[in-house]
């Protein structure tokens, strides 16, 4: 447990396993770092803005050993993956992982969005619902209103300490993180922008998880999401914030196998 993500700013995440193998792909100006253990259905976990693949080390074993082939991606510009400098599009994002999934010849995955990482499911589901067997969308917005005024916390400043360090020294322009996360925060400010019409025509399982003490989303648009999208399911987690996957693993590990289980093949 790190409620105060102080262990997280110190030390960051666990290395992934040894059997994890790694790859790369070149797609529309980036190329994309990514990773993948275990055998089964596809699941692949989809990161926070400003972070990387490794935000995501206490969910990759564990849904390894529940049966999944699990494959953790670092969005363009994040990470070890590039990018080209051109403005960040949650569509654009959308389409890298769409290219992964080619890429890795998978007919159709699970998609585990945090934050950033579940603006660029959704909208990867909503264009291509052929390729996505079902969305776990935690912790963010469909449009500005769902977003709240922003007030640094504490664990937000220790979350930044740590996407800082892991820029510096993973990222191909370590020098950047000022840049790249202007850049990705004007994504942020004014994407994306579904209507009720748009989130009513999502034709996959999806389940919406919100945590009771999230810094930036309103518990109300997440109500509003999961009420919007045709057979949706609303999952409370308690006694985390937005930072629940590394804050207690094993709470958000749950919610996710749940889903899995739920959502099934399509």
């Amino acid at each position: 447990m790190d409620d105060t993500l102080e262990h997280f700013a110190a030390q960051g995440t666990p290395p992934l396993p040894a059997t994890a193998v790694s790859g790369t792909l070149d797609h529309d100006g980036a190329r994309l770092w990514y990773a993948s253990l275990g055998t089964g259905p596809a699941v692949i976990l989809l990161h926070g803005g400003l972070g990387h693949a490794g935000n995501c080390a206490y969910q990759i074993p564990v849904l390894a050993d529940a049966g999944y082939r699990v494959i953790a991606l670092d969005t363009r510009g994040h990470g070890r993956s590039t990018s080209d400098n051109s403005p960040y599009h949650y569509s654009r994002l959308a389409t890298d992982v769409l290219a992964l999934i080619d890429h890795l010849g998978i007919p159709q995955a699970h998609l585990v969005g945090w934050s950033d990482g579940a603006c660029t499911a959704l909208i990867l589901a909503d264009a291509h619902p052929d390729r996505v067997a079902g969305v776990f969308f935690f912790a963010c917005n469909m449009d500005p209103s769902g977003a709240l005024p922003f007030v640094p916390t504490p664990v937000i400043g220790n979350c930044l300490t740590r996407h800082k360090a892991d820029y510096a020294a993973l990222s191909a322009t370590p020098g950047d993180f000022a840049a790249f996360m202007d850049a990705v925060g004007e994504m942020q400010r004014s994407e994306p922008n579904y209507t009720e019409a748009d989130l009513a025509g999502i034709a996959v399982p999806v389940t919406v998880a919100h945590s009771t003490g999230d810094e930036f989303i309103r518990a109300e648009h997440a109500a509003y999401l999961a009420a919007s999208i045709p057979g949706a399911r609303m999952v409370t987690l308690d006694g985390v914030t937005h930072f629940a996957p590394l804050q207690r693993p094993d709470l958000f590990n749950t919610a996710v196998l749940d889903f899995l289980a739920w959502a099934g093949p399509r």
